[in-house]
């Protein structure tokens, strides 16, 4: 007679501990929702969420802050899945703030800072008062400081200085009115994690991830895969290379890396060794200063 055996994988672990976080949430407070890019790590926290509540649908609604310089092929994808499982989707568009006079374009050409009133606009609006955001700690410096449920004023700002404790995994969601709490379900995973998780669960994901041939045009050292965002500026040659995509935020900014992988085990196989983070890799928009990132949490950002 074998001895069965308990123990759960790395995997498993993390999983169980997000799902607890998700169900957490939802028994605590009154209107959560969950922000769904269609980029993996939401794609992934989806995925959790419906296990979370299986075989009863997602309780809570998904939204999206749409920039107006999102990948075609994303927006694709995100429409596809919220139908698969018939989850209610609210977008909060940019273009129409910037139409209606409530945000100005910034000279650099990036609409991360005009995000963050477009998404505290939706947040009041809905009166949603917890949101999932699928950021982990090992993407970026900032993001490394925030507890799993981040406490958020009536302002929509973050003080990292005053962060509530978490013990264990012993949660404080309470809030005041016109407070709200910030929940990073992913926030223990890597981005290896994500990978052999998809890997695994035979999770659907945009065809961006996968490398393919492509034109592209090198711009501060990284590469940009000409698009409808992206043309050659004078000076800067067009060639053909292998390449994909770790992130995929506007596609104005972000960059690709040259890879050969096609399927998911060869990118993981690429994740294992790779000693640069994604956002370092990919992310022009967090080149503007160290702090970049955390100056935009402050203000309300994810």
């Amino acid at each position: 007679m074998t001895t069965p055996d308990y123990r759960l994988s790395q995997l498993e672990t993390l999983e169980a501990e997000s799902i607890h976080v998700i169900r957490e949430v939802v028994a605590e407070l009154e209107r959560p929702v969950l922000l769904f890019s269609g980029g993996k790590d939401s794609i992934v926290m989806l995925e959790l969420a419906r296990k979370a509540f299986a075989p009863a649908r997602i309780p809570f609604p998904v939204m999206h802050v749409d920039t107006g310089l999102n990948f075609p092929e994303v927006l694709e994808f995100r429409d596809k899945r919220v139908a698969e499982l018939g989850v209610q989707l609210v977008v909060a568009s940019v273009p129409d703030a910037i139409a209606a006079g409530t945000v100005k374009e910034e000279p650099n050409g990036s609409r991360n800072r005009i995000q963050t009133p477009v998404l505290l606009d939706a947040v009041e609006q809905h009166g949603f008062t917890a949101l999932f955001g699928g950021a982990r700690r090992d993407e970026d410096k900032a993001r490394a400081k925030e507890r799993v449920f981040s406490f958020r004023d009536e302002f929509g700002q973050w003080d990292p200085k005053n962060q509530r404790p978490e013990l264990w995994d012993l949660y404080n969601g309470r809030i005041h009115l016109g407070e709200s709490i910030r929940v990073f379900p992913l926030s223990n995973w890597t981005e290896l994690d994500i990978w052999q998780y998809i890997a695994r669960e035979r999770i659907a994901i945009p065809p961006l991830y996968l490398a393919q041939e492509r034109d592209v045009v090198e711009r501060q050292g990284m590469l940009y895969a000409v698009n409808q965002f992206i043309t050659p500026r004078e000076g800067e040659q067009v060639r053909r290379e292998w390449v994909r995509y770790r992130t995929v935020g506007d596609a104005n900014l972000t960059a690709a890396v040259a890879s050969r992988a096609t399927d998911v085990e060869e990118v993981i196989a690429e994740i294992a060794v790779t000693r640069m983070t994604e956002r370092g890799a990919t992310r022009g928009d967090d080149k503007v200063s160290d702090a970049a990132m955390e100056d935009r949490k402050k203000e309300g950002y994810f």
